[in-house]
């Protein structure tokens, strides 16, 4: 059994290809969020936060072999219970990590998190659109209005992420909803509807929509504000697909 861990569009064809080998694989999103992961007899599905604790008893429980870890870059803390269950059960750990997009462009002000992008972003003092999702809001809002500039926030059209935006702050006349990628077009037609003078993304790569993002700075004359990825650490790391199933297939047929 592998206990593949997802959530991010990366996660159907990782399955797809796993289970193709003749692996049985176990896909745990942290949340409910709709994930089509195909169809498979080998493929099962479940939901639902882990911790260390709680990741390891499933693995013992489902006997997995790997933790194989397809969530996003960004979810450090979820990758951080991946990596302390394995280590727990002293079984391999390898994860898949989207490759950057933001490498060699001095145009992007790249900060290393949320508390400084948001003070970057606002220091232009212009309106500022934010595409980092429902969470860490506050330091935008707060930056906002200490330098007076109009936010907007684009997240995902579930009542937590609207919840959390009125929570912050964050008038619903500025609140854009919607599943992304999104294309340019999309991009400036919201820049143009908000009078956006400031992006602020992730690095969440290609299947993120980050280069459209950029593309419609650009076209639109915006700064674009880049919060880092979190450090990954230095377990088996793989940015191709192809390469990580293979990996996992030798460790497998062993």
């Amino acid at each position: 059994m592998i206990l593949l861990l997802g959530g991010t569009s990366e996660t159907a064809p990782l399955a797809l290809a796993l289970a193709g080998r003749g692996f049985r694989v176990l896909v745990s999103t942290a949340t409910d969020v709709p994930l089509d992961v195909g169809a498979h007899l080998l493929l099962d599905k479940r939901t639902g936060p882990l911790d260390s604790e709680s990741m390891a008893a499933l693995a013992v429980e489902k006997e997995a072999r790997v933790i194989v870890d397809a969530s996003h870059p960004y979810a450090s803390a979820a990758r951080a219970n991946a990596r302390e269950a394995a280590r727990r059960l002293g079984i391999p750990y390898l994860t898949l990590v989207r490759p950057t997009v933001i490498h060699g462009d001095d145009s992007l002000h790249v900060a290393p998190d949320h508390e400084s992008a948001a003070r970057v972003a606002c220091s232009f003092g212009k309106a500022v659109l934010l595409t980092t999702g429902a969470r860490n809001l506050v330091p935008y809002t707060r930056e906002a209005k200490a330098n007076g500039v109009a936010l907007t926030a684009r997240v995902l059209p579930h009542e937590s992420s609207l919840e959390a935006c009125r929570k912050a702050g964050i008038p619903e006349t500025n609140v854009i909803t919607g599943r992304g990628p999104f294309s340019v077009e999309e991009n400036r037609s919201a820049i143009r509807q908000f009078n956006i003078g400031v992006i602020v993304t992730k690095d969440s790569g290609e299947a993120g929509g980050v280069p459209a993002k950029i593309e419609a700075a650009r076209e639109e004359g915006c700064q674009v504000v880049v919060v880092g990825r979190p450090a990954e650490a230095a377990e088996a790391t793989f940015s191709d697909l192809g390469e990580l199933v293979a990996a996992v297939t030798r460790l497998l047929e062993v």
